[in-house]
């Protein structure tokens, strides 16, 4: 398969999946709370999840989601699908249309490919490490700004009312809130924001879609010490996720991370 048949698969399994979430309506939907976090979950995010695994996995690849029980043959796969089926699930209980479908490719480790798609706003990325990003279909790609000054860094919302960006007042950096991790990244990749992080833990199905563009767009991700990110790990949590350009990182880093 070549990586166009990825990135063709990857936009249809993501329509196919908004097609499941639409008969749901955001902001009017019954949710329950699962898990120790008590996150909310919606039918809508189970019915997207059962598209994605028609659609995407074939026999001898693996499958990790957030809303699929998760089984250690993943981990002698060399192709895996990570996918969130409806990232920002709080966003679409509350009506806030920050929310998206995600959809990463790693293989051997790195992701390679990915996409997602808002409804909301009606944004479809895609891209690969070959093929670089599109929005929507046109050819994009990172802000190039290559200095945290002046630069549009994207919060997470939850992040941002618990106060866990307050150490950042006083930078030379706009920091705008906003809700789905993957949604985030897929905004640096396509050039609609400089660059995001968070400094909490979060899952590889969060972040896997919009790793693999920001990588296809030429960005970096690391961790907070620096460390790159392998993925498809036997715990798929991560500590910490920073992604921009490597200039950005880079000063924040030096700059800000440990004040």
């Amino acid at each position: 398969m070549s990586r166009q048949d990825d990135l063709t698969k990857i936009q249809e399994a993501l329509l196919g999946a908004a097609e499941a979430i639409r008969p749901f309506t955001s902001g009017a939907v019954e949710f329950e709370k699962k898990g120790s976090r008590r996150d909310p979950v919606t039918a809508a995010d189970l019915a997207a999840n059962e598209v994605l695994l028609s659609l995407l996995p074939v026999p001898g690849e693996g499958w990790l989601s957030e809303e699929t029980v998760d089984s250690p043959e993943r981990l002698q796969c060399e192709r895996v699908w990570v996918v969130d089926p409806l990232d920002g699930t709080r966003e679409f209980v509350e009506g806030i249309p920050e929310w998206c479908i995600s959809i990463g490719l790693v293989e051997e480790g790195n992701p390679v490919a990915g996409g997602i798609y808002s409804p909301s706003t009606d944004q479809l990325v895609l891209g690969s490490v070959e093929t670089g990003v599109t929005l929507n279909g046109d050819r994009t790609g990172m802000t190039g700004l290559r200095s945290l000054d002046g630069a549009v860094v994207l919060a997470s919302r939850s992040e941002w009312k618990r106060g866990e960006w307050d150490r950042f007042q006083g930078a030379p950096f706009d920091v705008k809130a906003c809700g789905s991790v993957a949604f985030k990244l897929a905004q640096v990749a396509a050039g609609l924001a400089d660059a995001t992080w968070t400094l909490v833990p979060k899952n590889e199905w969060d972040v896997a879609g919009g790793a693999a563009l920001v990588v296809a767009a030429g960005g970096t991700l690391m961790h907070a010490d620096g460390t790159p990110r392998t993925f498809n790990q036997p715990n798929p949590k991560l500590p910490n996720f920073l992604a921009a350009h490597a200039d950005l990182l880079g000063e924040f880093r030096d700059r800000w991370l440990d004040e």
